[in-house]
């Protein structure tokens, strides 16, 4: 059951990034040319593995961090050509806003946050897995 929960949450994540994906695909797509082994965006099924950005996250148990645990974003841009920090600063301020836009829509109900934790953007709060009425999770105490 863990399992199950644990795959629709990530699947959750992923649809997420995808929109983010998109979202930066239009606006700083046109900036840059494409890593020469890099497929055009739309040529694969799946956003990480074409276009200009790959966006994504991974868990992090939070040793260290003003936090906790939370899910640290991923932003790759796929390209040969130098990208100024600026543009770099503004593309991670951008995704930011989007996650922090987007979280209540794909985490109904949940307090998430998403804030910089030290050079890292991370995704933290309620992280909980709920079963499908939207309660939390209850152990079964066995005699």
């Amino acid at each position: 059951m863990e399992g199950r929960r644990l795959v629709e949450w990530e699947a959750q994540l992923k649809a997420l990034f995808d929109e983010v994906d998109d979202h930066l695909e239009d606006t700083y797509g046109p900036l840059y040319s494409l890593h020469p082994s890099r497929p055009r965006r739309g040529r694969t099924a799946n956003k990480e593995q074409d276009g200009l950005f790959n966006v994504g996250a991974s868990f992090s148990p939070g040793f260290g961090s003003r936090y906790g645990r939370g899910y640290v974003v991923d932003i790759d841009v796929v390209t040969l050509e130098a990208v100024p920090d600026e543009i770099r600063e503004m593309i991670e301020r951008d995704v930011q806003l989007l996650v922090e836009r987007k979280l209540p829509k794909y985490f109904p109900g949940r307090k998430m946050y998403v804030a910089r934790d030290g050079s890292l953007l991370k995704i933290f709060g309620d992280l909980s897995f709920r079963g499908p009425s939207g309660g939390r999770n209850r152990r079964v105490r066995r005699s």
